[in-house]
């Protein structure tokens, strides 16, 4: 049974409000474009809900067939404190405060984003660009703007100009659902105090102050570029004037987002984008994620338990299976009690993993085939796949790994024998089980180098045990016994735990 067998993909588009059967525009390629973080700081959780969703994306696409060009963005330059039009860039700032060159808290925090995404095993994408390392596209961009009109310089500047995108037909504010005469409302500018003509006018090109540090010559000023250019750049360049799929954090929706539609169409009249995909916001214990509340902790405070909010160490496939189990689009609430419910499953979950690679179909005469019992495995294996083509609905997909998970710990223990599913179904099973355990869920055995011995030792534990072996058995439980553990062997499955 493969995915092609099942209903087509959907996912929700935000530019339609709807959820759209996933057409690529060039199949079987794919282009996904995904904005990164901007490397100030150490990634935060909130980072990395939002990339683990767009693995589940990448690793779907891929495993249903497609060939996916991924591109995510590191941005270096122009994202400037408060994410507006005036102050001080984000990097430069730290760069003050620690008395480091830039490119040094470039290059710091750029290494812990790749060590954490290894943690949490995501996939790296297949372009992973930079803003400095796209300055010479940015100020092409800028220049083509300003020839179309799109765009005007002012006192070293330049700006999009919204009046006239708007007179041209298009729609600021069609993703994020904003409306042009709310948004003027909502500005404090005073007439004659802007260089700007309108209000939403954003910058594409900043004219940097002395003091700032980062800074390039351009044939307007010495400057920077804006924060929205890059993305445009960068996108186009790898991806081409349209791509299938742009993504990204709810924040970014407006104006980020809002932004790069208006350049790219202004640049190319095509939308840039067919298919715009947001996650959802964390929270904790029912309150939003903030500094200021003392309750955003970092994945390393999580893996080491070393916070106030939390009562032990979660490790990075418990956090991975529990932000796997709600849907990008629901909000995330982070609480002890969800994460120790996560690690219990995600360790049943494992073990059962460890449990299907041993499984070998056995063709035993006698045995009636179990039509019922069949019949649920291939209905399983279709309701993930059914889940996952419902705009990735990991939650129900999880409910039906469960299922199968039920049968795979049958086998294990002699309460089904494989030969009453059938060498298709036995098959089937086993595979779809370990396929989407590792390379659709991206989940793998958490095992240390003392974790690995146990495990060995285990496997001979039940190979001696199925060939009667009595007496190696009790030399391996006595091997267990001395390192303060024991064989938990019951009817369900064999494994080892910590005596309690």
């Amino acid at each position: 049974m493969t995915a092609q067998t099942f209903q087509p993909l959907r996912i929700f588009n935000t530019l339609t409000r709807k959820k759209d059967v996933f057409v690529p525009i060039a199949p079987p390629y794919v282009g996904m474009y995904v904005c990164g973080p901007t490397v100030y700081s150490n990634v935060h959780l909130g980072n990395i809900r939002t990339f683990l969703s767009f693995d589940i994306l990448y690793r779907y696409l891929i495993h249903i067939g497609y060939k996916v060009r991924y591109v995510r963005n590191i941005t270096d330059v122009g994202h400037l404190v408060g994410d507006g039009e005036e102050g001080e860039d984000k990097i430069g700032k730290m760069a003050k405060l620690q008395k480091l060159e830039p490119m040094e808290i470039v290059q710091r925090y750029t290494n812990d984003f790749h060590d954490v995404s290894a943690m949490f095993n995501l996939l790296p994408p297949s372009i992973e660009p930079t803003a400095t390392g796209h300055l010479i596209e940015q100020i092409e961009a800028v220049e083509n703007l300003i020839e179309k009109g799109a765009a005007y310089e002012s006192n070293g500047s330049v700006y999009f100009d919204i009046n006239k995108y708007q007179e041209e037909g298009n729609e600021y504010g069609k993703l994020s659902g904003r409306i042009i005469e709310d948004l003027l409302n909502e500005t404090r500018e005073l007439d004659g105090q802007s260089e700007k003509r309108n209000p939403l006018d954003f910058a594409l090109w900043k004219k940097a102050s002395p003091e700032h540090i980062m800074q390039w010559d351009s044939p307007w000023s010495m400057g920077f570029p804006g924060w929205h250019l890059e993305c445009t750049c960068m996108s186009s360049k790898y991806l081409g004037k349209q791509f299938d799929i742009h993504g990204g954090g709810m924040d970014l929706k407006f104006p980020h987002h809002e932004c790069e539609i208006a350049q790219g169409k202004s640049l190319t009249n095509v939308e840039p984008v067919r298919y715009w995909m947001h996650t959802n916001m964390l929270t904790v214990n029912g309150q939003k994620m903030s500094k200021s509340l003392n309750n955003s902790f970092l994945p390393a405070q999580l893996f080491s338990g070393n916070h106030d909010l939390l009562e032990q160490a979660y490790s990075p496939m418990t956090v991975r299976f529990f932000m796997l189990q709600s849907q990008y689009r629901s909000t995330l609430d982070f609480s002890n009690d969800a994460l120790k419910a996560a690690q219990k499953g995600y360790k049943k979950l494992a073990n059962g993993l460890r449990n299907a690679k041993l499984l070998n179909y056995a063709d035993e005469e006698g045995i009636s085939p179990d039509e019922a019992k069949k019949e649920d495995i291939e209905k399983s294996i279709e309701g993930f796949y059914g889940a996952m083509n419902d705009d990735l609905n990991t939650a129900v997909a999880f409910a039906n790994m469960f299922n199968l998970l039920k049968y795979i710990n049958m086998l294990t223990m002699g309460q089904l024998k494989s030969a009453a599913l059938g060498v298709a179904v036995f098959t089937s099973l086993k595979d779809n089980f370990i396929v989407f355990f590792e390379e659709v869920l991206g989940l793998k055995e958490e095992l240390s180098e003392g974790h690995a011995i146990l495990d060995g030792m285990l496997k001979l534990y039940r190979e001696f045990k199925i060939s009667q072996n009595y007496e190696k058995v009790d030399e391996i439980r006595s091997y267990f016994k001395n390192q303060g553990l024991v064989i938990r062997d019951t009817k369900v499955r064999i494994d080892w735990a910590y005596e309690e």
